[in-house]
């Protein structure tokens, strides 16, 4: 392989990373061993790990816990979808092609979108794919992004902008009601800016009542409007599109994929209009009919937008998506159906407005934190109690939950709870006991 590429060592090969960055040692890898000794061993070492379903779990801000029925695990593991998972050689992937039509077709539903793609790799670089849209279609360099939103994927936003020259002006929220502060939009807004972005549940789980009024006024001077969304609330909420969003991205995994360790999962990316569909990073799955024969075909189509055919030319350096957890997601919406995912999402609201109700009689616990509506998540606050400390004492009580949010928001000492269809009486019952203890 060296002579092939034209150098004598492997050192050679690597002779443009820094000296500084090489490790001056040799690796710490210890002799092979036999398959069982070293499964024992890794057994041994994992063993510590806390995690679910062995381990109680009401941490939410991202990553949910959800029940994923048997028959999407069954569908995903079946060989003709696991082997052919990203089909560049579309003409002999039907199967493939077909499940991601049906997946984009059953998003842009959900969504109420024109166009959805066959899927991101997750919510963050979806939404930092889509600020950067933002950007290129108005040809403008500020975008407002709204401060209750995932500190991780502000994070992901901010990577993704910075090497473009765009700057990031932040919208505050109401500390009361968790809600956006609409009072100084005005001042924030003029011809400069492309677009905003805001999530809806926001980050708190708090619904955005007022997004409507936002997206307006952002629209009246020609900007985009973005907004992130936990799928499983338009169960019960209303879709983006019939709000005024422009673009809409989001996480799929609660859709049937597992937690799994934080991924890998799914990034949601749709647009209103399909007249901004080319400027739309990733791929779309289209569908062709013979009208003599009435006979179909898939194909991918827009490819011209990715990497892998334009290059430097393309719109995103996106050149895959994450087509097995889209057909997951495909089959799960499919087996739930239109009244499945109602109930859904009433069990979810049930479950958590139960759960906070129980905590809010703890002495010192404010629960929810914030007055706005919610959906699936909430904050609680301690009083003096140290929110880390919290979150420390309940792991060690076997219960995952109220992940620290102080240091991020300013909001005091507070946690994030998160309650779904997972969720019994019996379990909201073990973690009341388990804060009451802490």
């Amino acid at each position: 392989m060296l002579k092939r590429v034209g150098v004598n060592s492997v050192a050679e090969l690597f002779s443009d990373v820094p000296a500084s960055f090489l490790l001056k040692r040799k690796l710490g890898i210890p002799e092979g061993q036999a398959e069982s000794s070293v499964r024992r061993e890794l057994s041994e070492k994992l063993s510590p790990n806390r995690t679910p379903p062995e381990t109680l779990c009401f941490l939410g801000g991202g990553v949910w816990p959800h029940y994923v029925p048997a028959a999407v695990d069954s569908i995903v593991s079946r060989q003709e979808f696991y082997t052919s998972y990203t089909p560049y050689q579309p003409e002999v992937s039907q199967g493939m092609l077909q499940s991601l039509f049906e997946y984009q077709s059953m998003l842009c539903d959900l969504l109420g979108m024109e166009v959805c793609n066959s899927s991101m790799y997750d919510w963050a670089s979806a939404a930092g794919e889509a600020v950067r849209m933002a950007a290129r279609l108005t040809t403008r360099k500020t975008v407002l992004v709204a401060e209750n939103i995932s500190p991780q994927r502000l994070a992901v936003i901010k990577t993704y902008t910075e090497p473009l020259g765009l700057r990031l002006r932040t919208v505050k929220f109401v500390r009361e009601s968790g809600e956006l502060d609409l009072s100084p939009l005005d001042s924030e807004l003029n011809q400069e800016v492309a677009g905003i972005y805001v999530e809806n549940p926001n980050y708190f789980g708090v619904i955005e009542e007022r997004i409507a009024d936002v997206f307006n006024q952002i629209r009246g001077l020609g900007g985009i409007c973005i907004v992130g969304v936990d799928p499983t609330s338009l169960a019960v909420i209303a879709e983006p599109g019939s709000y005024g969003a422009d673009v809409v991205v989001g996480e799929g995994q609660p859709l049937g994929i597992p937690m799994n360790y934080g991924g890998p999962h799914i990034g949601i990316f749709g647009v209103r209009d399909i007249s901004i569909a080319r400027s739309m990073p990733g791929r779309l799955i289209g569908l062709t009919t013979v009208k003599e024969t009435n006979q179909r075909a898939f194909s991918m189509v827009l490819q011209t937008r990715e990497q892998h055919i334009r290059r430097e030319g393309a719109t995103s350096n996106i050149c895959t998506n994450q087509a097995l957890m889209a057909l997951a997601v495909a089959s799960y919406l499919s087996l739930l159906g239109k009244r499945g995912f109602r109930r859904l999402g009433e069990v979810i609201v049930e479950n958590s407005h139960y759960a906070a109700e129980r905590i809010s009689r703890i002495p010192g616990c404010k629960a929810p934190l914030f007055s706005g509506p919610f959906f699936k998540e909430f904050a609680v606050g301690y009083g003096r109690k140290k929110a880390s400390h919290v979150y420390t004492n309940l792991a060690r009580k076997g219960v995952l939950a109220g992940y620290p949010i102080s240091k991020d928001f300013g909001v005091g000492e507070a946690g994030l709870y998160c309650v779904t269809e997972v969720h019994s009486s019996d379990d909201i019952n073990r973690l009341v006991t388990a804060m009451r203890a802490t």
